[in-house]
């Protein structure tokens, strides 16, 4: 045990591990072993692990490699997963806190519409032996988010965690280490590097691949995905699915960037043994004005329906609209109905906070200049209280 908590990360013992667990010999694609050298690399040179962070890496280690092997194993008892079509799938992207999350979660109430949720993700098949016969897959997943929520204090404020909410397909990549998700909860500059140049077409492969075997679990529906890292990996995106159709959403970043630093704090803070803020605030600017660019440079494809916050939190139904006549599919009058039902559930706003620019080594002044392209180009409005979270 203390070994397990203590040792070095080390690849061949991990992929054996989960060989022998799975009671199996081999991975039908080993590509995944270039990224998971890499990844274990950066966490020991560069993330400062704390003990409770080395036993994490392990266990998500072990957990994405046993999905590995679940997946050869439903493909090698039914072939004809690899053969499900994908078709016309839609991506939601664009800055963080814009309201991704939001119209993800609404278009979800469609009962023709699919999205991953967070259960299945993590555990995207039931045990071989189920504990009483009972598949706790969800409950186990609502175990792990409470335990991380005594770790990092004040998260749920930051980024709501539920077993059933919609995640982000940063979750799908990560199962073959290859995903923007890692640099979110651990300082890893040379595996971002490695992956800024690797490119995303091997990720979205398998990607596609994941979504055949979710799909085959609950066919006859439309995915709908989300995650505003997709901005990275357009060109991934439109290798892997030519008829993908894509959403923009454009927020005013000075309202974004300090939240997203706070978030990426205590996203890292359990990990790892210290958290510069400093850090944290040029690696969440850097990457945010990099997004925004990314944008611009995508800006006139057919393909790309660009929504702003303010719109799509003040009529989210006629955001809906839009999103359904980019996709070419028609509302139905039931889909309508449960998405107005959970609109009166559900607050478009979260609590205000206020976040201090300062505390990351930022200046309103200097990132309003940095973003002066973005904001010109999408005539994006500047937002009252701008670096608080709305």
């Amino acid at each position: 045990m203390l070994d397990f908590l203590g040792g070095r990360l080390d690849t061949a013992v991990l992929t054996e591990t989960a060989l022998r667990r799975a009671g199996r010999t081999r991975y039908s694609d080993t590509s995944f072993h270039e990224p998971l050298i890499k990844l274990l690399t950066a966490y020991e040179e560069e993330a400062e692990l704390s003990l409770f962070g080395r036993f994490a890496a392990r266990f998500d280690i072990l957990r994405c490699l046993t999905n590995l092997l679940q997946l050869d194993a439903a493909e090698e008892a039914d072939p004809s997963i690899t053969r499900r079509p994908i078709t016309a799938p839609l991506f939601i992207t664009g800055l963080p806190r814009s309201s991704t999350t939001f119209l993800h979660t609404l278009l979800a109430q469609d009962p023709a519409t699919a999205v991953p949720l967070c259960w299945q993700l993590i555990y995207p098949f039931p045990p071989r032996r189920p504990w009483f016969g009972k598949d706790r897959r969800r409950d186990i997943v609502e175990g792990q988010f409470r335990i991380f929520k005594l770790l990092s204090p004040g998260i749920s404020d930051l980024h709501p965690l539920s077993a059933d909410a919609p995640q982000e397909c940063t979750d799908i990549t990560a199962q073959v280490f290859q995903s923007l998700r890692f640099d979110s909860t651990h300082h890893i500059p040379s595996y971002q590097a490695w992956l800024d140049d690797h490119g995303q077409d091997d990720a979205f492969r398998f990607h596609r691949r994941f979504l055949q075997n979710l799909d085959a679990q609950a066919p006859g529906r439309s995915w709908v995905l989300k995650s505003p890292d997709h901005i990275f990996c357009l060109d991934a995106i439109q290798t892997t699915y030519p008829d993908a159709r894509i959403v923009f959403l454009h927020r005013d970043p000075l309202s974004v960037v300090a939240s997203c630093a706070k978030l990426t704090e205590a996203l890292r803070k359990p990990f790892s043994r210290a958290v510069d803020p400093l850090v944290v605030g040029k690696n969440v600017a850097d990457r945010l004005v990099a997004s925004a660019q990314r944008m611009a440079a995508a800006d006139g494809a057919e393909n790309i329906l660009h929504l702003y916050f303010r719109d799509v939190i003040a009529d989210p139904m006629a955001a809906v609209a839009k999103v359904y006549a980019h996709c070419g599919r028609d509302l139905s009058p039931a889909a309508k109905l449960k998405m107005l039902s959970w609109l009166a559930r559900c607050p478009r706003t979260r609590t205000r906070h206020s976040y201090n620019l300062a505390e990351f080594g930022l200046k309103a002044g200097v990132l309003r200049e940095r973003f002066s392209g973005y904001m010109t180009r999408f005539a994006v409005p500047m937002e009252r209280h701008a670096g608080e979270l709305v």
